[in-house]
């Protein structure tokens, strides 16, 4: 039989709670959103406990589950969902550190989650979209040709806004791309995401030049010749949109559901999807299947052998 290995214990540090959020920052490489929202969840789990007279490492079970259900009134299934997964990821970090036996979170049962499809943009508004952007100053080509990348290449936010010059590949038209948990992902790059990127660089050796700071390998660049933030691409994008009139609240992340949406709609398998979005489950890829029952029925039609056949009858009783 052969031998469990077990990892060595290691010290408890004075604030187990940072050791943890430390780990998932710099060995996952999560997004500072989600550190600050797994940091915020257990420092109200940290204060909950010392009311009870309790440390972090001392919690139960039902210590764990009087805490959620104390939070459970003010959130959404879907936060008391990210809440759950917090506490369940620390103590499991801790346990993995010989700093407890076993996780007292392991039997609390996750909420059951309704499926939401994000949001996405049908191809005119994509296009009415990208044509809104004033390409007549130097931060309207950096918009365009920020809007070109995060719909032609379907990155996330944090992915767009890490991107450095010599990732960008123009003359081979792809893009290198640092993705969740450090996973490094080649994505091509249309010919229209690439031109928007040549006129933007003159613009963005302007604002670089302008702002007198040292060179920086950003990219996108803001006024002040900084990198740019998730929350400016928010800014950017809602200013287009209101211009372009599209009468959704669209996020960033539509764009990234854009893309994918449009290339299953195109004909594009699941797992080529899965690659170009940087999933690691294609569970995760599946999301984007919501395709309408007109396209479904378009796509049935043609492809079907004996649809067209049906179709055709269809149509001579008509006549």
């Amino acid at each position: 039989m052969a031998e469990v290995r077990t990892l060595a214990p290691t010290p408890v540090p004075d604030d187990p709670r940072a050791a943890f959020l430390d780990h998932l920052g710099s060995e996952r490489r999560l997004s500072p959103h989600t550190l600050r929202g797994y940091g915020l969840d257990l420092r109200q789990l940290q204060d909950f406990l010392s009311a009870r007279g309790r440390a972090l490492l001392a919690a139960t079970l039902p210590d764990l589950r009087a805490f959620l259900a104390s939070r459970r009134r003010d959130l959404s299934p879907r936060s008391a969902a990210r809440k759950l997964a917090a506490v369940r990821g620390f103590f499991r970090f801790a346990r993995k550190r010989g700093w407890i036996e076993v996780s007292p979170a392991d039997r609390i049962r996750s909420p059951v989650l309704e499926k939401r499809l994000p949001r996405h943009l049908d191809r005119d508004e994509i296009l009415a979209l990208l044509e809104a952007t004033d390409t007549s100053t130097d931060l309207g080509l950096r918009d365009r040709a920020l809007l070109e990348v995060l719909y032609a290449a379907g990155l996330r936010v944090s992915e767009l806004v890490g991107l450095d010059l010599g990732d960008v590949e123009l003359r081979e038209r792809v893009v290198r791309v640092l993705g969740k948990g450090g996973k490094e992902r080649l994505v091509p790059l249309g010919r229209p995401a690439c031109a928007a990127i040549e006129a933007y660089l003159p613009a963005r050796a302007r604002l670089l030049q302008a702002s007198r700071r040292p060179a920086l390998e950003a990219v996108f660049l803001n006024r002040r010749g900084g990198r740019l933030t998730d929350r400016s691409v928010r800014r950017v994008l809602d200013r287009w949109i209101v211009t372009a009139g599209v009468l959704h609240d669209v996020s960033p992340h539509a764009l990234r559901h854009s893309f994918a949406t449009h290339l299953l709609q195109a004909g594009a398998d699941l797992r080529s999807i899965q690659e170009l979005l940087g999933h690691a489950s294609l569970s995760t890829t599946q999301t984007y299947t919501h395709l309408d029952l007109e396209h479904i029925l378009e796509v049935y039609d043609r492809a079907h052998p004996r649809a067209g056949r049906a179709g055709a009858r269809r149509e001579g009783k008509g006549s």
